[in-house]
């Protein structure tokens, strides 16, 4: 009897294992599960490239299967260890007093090492997902297999109770067979669902047995069911969150209770587990807003950069202005935290590009701008050259004249390189002021007649002066005489020249007007005295004065006799026709007078010639 008790009692346990896993299937197509969160929102454990690399190299080595999210946070922080170095190089450099246009970014062996490293993890995880493929068409085939065994298995009571060992051993290795093609998942676990709940039903079930089974399992997962509602409370949301997957790992393993508490446990746990997703659900939804909100900063920030690059920018002060605000911006861009994984790595290569073609830029502005500076000083230094040969010239105009273009072409040089421009200008000046320094010192002679000759000049001014006024007979020829001196008198200080030259003929023309004299006669009294100086100079300036004033002579006369045939056809009777003739004949006179005027000048070289 006690051995039949005994057998009966571990059959029931046997069939209330097995009702167990049914309970089992049932209950892991209704848990609520999340996935976790992206490897993007785990914070870098990594603060030097030599760690990342090593950890690229374990991965690219190793038996390991790199995984997608941390291939990706381990390029964001090497990249971000990377431009934070170069950026520190370079600003250490410019705050050294390095030139600007000389700095330039140099290969670095560790971006080579952890390119060449992520094309061997890249092509590894690509291996991977092949073999993942096809070991999950293999896992399909052999789960396929165990529905089949298991739906012949439930072809009978019988064939169930009989089968039941093997049946817990099929159920064993579905469990140990992995992942199915995704497509074909959800199907798969409906068909073996159903023929698992088909072999169940046609078990004999120990009542007894079962029901100490369900009471233990409802202790279980009252259990389970407290401690996931105490994750209510635990401060840090997503330790609370991995808590509870283990607790659904925990309540699919436990077996099922009685059926009229089944949907009133699953009810409590799935409860306090919705507490626990939505906050971990709320926190990922911050985050990915807080992410979204660096993103849009971080694209400003670009923009900027790249507003700048549009600028036509010209001057060595206000590239280092740009330079500035640049390297205030890639601070600003430090402290802002890590854009969604989609988006990180693509807008840091935004970033970085942005910046490099900046300093690219730069350089290039440099290196134009040094070979401009060398151009303007080997320009300064051919002038130089060509007033070391000029300096020592004694041909004082002519020679004045050539330093003086070249003191203007001088001008029209840009800068030169800072070291050497005051070096250049001093030497230039300097040639430039021995040669004026010489001729002053030569010319000094000269000076002094030309004072000289501006006494001489007031004198006879002065004595012009006492003609005015006086009734003594004679006055014009003494004006005449005196005209004549003044004329014979040399150069004058060229700042005097004008101002004696105007009191002069301001003298003169009050003696002609108190005597009644035309300007006719004023202009021939001139070129009396004129024509005295040229004839000092030779006899063909005198003969080709003479032949001008014929030539003119014949002009003016054949124009009289045009204007008295015109006068010959017009109707004096018409009033029109007399204003018209009375011109004319105005005009006539005039060219008369002008006529007799280069008559008597004619008549003046002829005597002055006898």
């Amino acid at each position: 009897m006690m051995d039949s008790q005994k057998n009966a009692l571990q059959e029931a346990k046997e069939v209330t294992a097995a009702e167990n896993v049914a309970a089992e299937v049932n209950e892991q197509t209704e848990t609520v599960t999340q996935e976790t969160p992206d490897a993007e929102t785990a914070k870098p454990k990594y603060t030097t490239k030599e760690e990342i690399l090593a950890r690229l190299h374990e991965l690219a080595t190793g038996e390991e299967v790199p995984e997608k999210a941390e291939v990706e946070m381990l390029k964001a922080v090497f990249y971000k260890i990377h431009l934070t170095e170069r950026e520190a190089q370079q600003r250490e450099y410019i705050e050294a007093g390095g030139d600007p246009d000389k700095y330039t970014v140099l290969p670095d062996e560790a971006e080579e090492t952890f390119k060449a490293e992520m094309v061997i993890v890249k092509e590894k995880r690509q291996e991977a997902f092949a073999k993942q493929e096809e070991e999950k068409n293999k896992n399909l085939t052999l789960k396929r297999d165990i529905i089949e065994k298991i739906k012949a298995m439930a072809a009978t009571p019988e064939e169930a109770n009989k089968n039941y060992q093997e049946f817990k051993e099929l159920q064993q290795q579905w469990k140990e067979i992995k992942a199915v093609p995704a497509d074909k998942a959800n199907d798969l676990w409906k068909d073996y669902q159903f023929s698992v709940e088909q072999f169940y039903d046609q078990l004999k079930l120990n009542i007894e047995a079962r029901e100490y089974d369900f009471r233990k399992n409802l202790e279980a997962k009252t259990a389970i069911c407290e401690a996931a509602e105490r994750l209510a409370e635990e401060e840090d949301v997503v330790s609370a969150f991995h808590q509870l997957q283990d607790l659904h790992v925990q309540y699919r393993e436990t077996g099922p209770v009685a059926k009229e508490l089944r949907e009133q446990i699953w009810a409590r746990f799935k409860a306090a587990s919705t507490v626990v997703n939505k906050r971990h659900q709320q926190y990922f939804e911050e985050l990915k807003a807080k992410e979204e909100d660096n993103l849009n900063r971080k694209t400003a920030l670009c923009e900027k950069v790249e507003e700048i690059l549009t600028l036509n920018i010209e001057g060595g002060s206000k590239w280092e202005e740009l330079t500035k605000e640049i390297i205030e911006i890639q601070k600003e861009w430090k402290t802002i935290g890590f854009a969604p994984q989609k988006m990180n790595v693509k807008i840091f290569e935004r970033f970085r590009e942005a910046c490099d073609k900046f300093f690219n830029s730069k350089s290039e502005y440099f290196k134009a701008l040094k070979a401009r500076l060398a151009d303007n000083a080997a320009k300064k230094q051919q002038l130089i050259e060509r007033a070391k040969e000029l300096c020592e010239s004694t041909e004082w105009k002519e020679t004045a004249d050539k330093l003086i273009a070249l003191q203007k072409e001088w001008k029209t040089i840009g800068a030169a390189p800072k070291k050497v421009s005051d070096q250049l200008w001093e030497e230039f000046n300097g040639l430039c002021n021995k040669f004026f320094d010489a001729r002053n010192a030569a010319q000094s002679g000269t000076r002094n007649e030309e004072k000289a000759n501006l006494e001489k000049k007031r004198d006879v001014i002065s004595r012009l002066e006492a003609l005015i006024g006086s009734d003594e007979e004679g006055i014009h020829d003494k004006a005449q005489a005196l005209a004549e001196e003044f004329s014979k008198i040399g150069h004058v200080p060229f700042k005097d020249k004008d101002k004696i030259y105007k009191k002069y003929r301001e003298t003169l023309d009050k003696i002609y007007k108190q005597l009644n004299i035309t300007s006719a006669r004023r202009r021939l009294d001139k070129f009396k005295t004129n024509i005295k100086s040229m004839a000092e100079k030779g006899a063909d300036a005198v003969d080709n004065e003479r032949a001008r004033l014929m030539r003119r002579y014949e002009q003016l006369k054949q124009e009289i006799i045009t204007y008295e045939n015109n006068l010959g056809f017009l109707n004096a009777s018409s009033k029109k026709g007399n204003s018209l003739v009375d011109e004319m004949n105005r005009r006539v006179q005039k060219l008369k007078d002008d006529m007799e005027l280069v008559k008597q000048k004619i008549k003046t070289i002829d005597k002055e010639c006898e």
